[in-house]
């Protein structure tokens, strides 16, 4: 079924999924229990859906605090990792060689490496949502529409590291499982009506076998208003502030913001005080929870004043790779054109197949193919064949090369 064949639910018309139909279970927090559920689990049948929650925006750390799985004639298990750590082997030997379906897959699959739980397929319906040429793809609209359930709502961004996890938290986390493996199926069954189970396919799998993110360089440079300094020591200030900040709140397992917001980063930065006392008349620092801290700030800014200029930071950020699209025009206009070209191109095709153009291929990829292009001499003979080329190397998938390969090698040598 098209994407516009695809009639929508209509929210007055869907049914509000309130409590999940066993209710909730108690959480797992021993050793026996975690045997007990693995055993469930193991004697169940078909896919098992599954989820996490995490603690983003409270803790520095993106380990999972609660971890959801159901699988049908085993019902939903809900874990507490942080309670048995040691003790998850039997559980990972019981799902590891499932088939997992997840939305957004990417956001939970590294917290859940780290507890030993990795799946031996996968099943992504967010990222099926995007293949479909879903307009809204969050789970609660997916479910609504495919299903015709209205998702209960309000404690997706709650602090999940704190103990006892509140009764309502765990039915909105058990709820989050309960349809997932129905909208597996409906999804598929939508994908496969669009021609499109083979491109899911390569999709999911490029997912679940994607390394860990390398760290970003300079990750200091992300901090809010940084844009707004034009000193190189000022900006060197930011840094070691944002350093400090960074190692204290690794420590501690608080998130950097709640140790020290960005903007009194800046602040500091900028007045740069001298003393102890300065520092604390500034606003922020002269907090209580801040007091203790002053001899940390203020060496930061410390540092910071005592950097030979050569060991400055630049102004602008480096970058690996083609300068920002906005710059091409001046530097290199001929890139500029091709890559006016190629979105154009992609564009139209994404319309024509409902994808995405994000989907279609990665916009890095298609940056630096137009960037340097022509490509250095190689055996490809025709400019076809050394755009895929191209994105092999890049990581393109085979559905991803078939469909994108002829638009960019026209738009490369138009």
């Amino acid at each position: 079924m098209s994407e516009s064949d695809h009639s929508e639910t209509d929210e007055s018309t869907s049914v509000p999924l309130l409590h999940p139909r066993e209710g909730v279970p108690p959480v797992v927090t021993t050793e026996a229990a975690v045997r007990e559920a693995a055993d469930r689990l193991a004697a169940g049948s078909g896919p098992l859906a599954v989820d996490a929650e995490r603690a983003s925006g409270f803790r520095y750390s993106a380990r999972a605090y609660l971890v959801q799985l159901r699988r049908a004639g085993a019902g939903t298990v809900l874990l507490d990792p942080i309670a048995v750590p040691e003790a998850l082997a039997p559980l990972a030997d019981a799902i590891n060689p499932l088939e997992w379906v997840l939305h957004s897959a990417d956001q939970d699959l590294p917290c859940l490496a780290e507890l030993g739980l990795r799946p031996s397929a996968l099943f992504d319906t967010e990222l099926a949502g995007r293949l479909a040429g879903f307009d809204r793809v969050g789970l609660a609209a997916i479910v609504q529409r495919t299903l015709g359930y209205t998702l209960l709502k309000g404690h997706g961004a709650a602090d999940w590291s704190s103990r006892p996890l509140p009764e309502d938290w765990l039915n909105y986390a058990a709820l989050d499982v309960e349809v997932l493996v129905e909208l597996r199926d409906a999804m598929a069954a939508e994908l496969d009506g669009q021609g499109k189970s083979a491109w899911a396919a390569e999709e999911f799998e490029a997912v679940r076998l994607a390394p860990p993110p390398r760290p970003k360089p300079d990750r200091w440079r992300r901090t809010s208003g940084i844009h707004t300094i034009k000193s190189r020591r000022t900006l060197a200030a930011v840094r070691e502030l944002w350093l400090a900040r960074d190692e204290l709140a690794q420590r501690r397992d608080v998130a950097p913001g709640r140790v020290l917001p960005d903007r009194a980063v800046v602040d500091a930065a900028v007045t740069d005080p001298k003393t102890i006392a300065d520092l604390r008349a500034r606003p922020i620092f002269g907090g209580p929870r801040q007091r203790r801290h002053s001899r940390i700030w203020l060496s930061a800014l410390e540092r910071a004043h005592a950097l030979p200029d050569s060991a400055l930071p630049p102004l602008a950020q480096p970058f690996d790779g083609p300068p920002p699209a906005n710059r091409w025009p001046r530097k290199h206009p001929e890139a500029a054109e091709r890559l006016h070209r190629a979105r154009e191109a992609l564009t139209a095709l994404g319309e024509q197949v409902h994808v995405p153009v994000e989907n279609l291929l990665a916009p890095d990829t298609v940056r630096r193919l137009c960037w340097g292009w022509p490509l250095p001499a190689t055996s490809q003979p025709s400019a076809a064949e050394s755009v895929d080329a191209f994105l092999a190397g890049a990581g393109a998938r085979h559905w991803q090369r078939e469909l994108t390969t002829p638009v960019l090698a026209s738009a490369m040598t138009a």
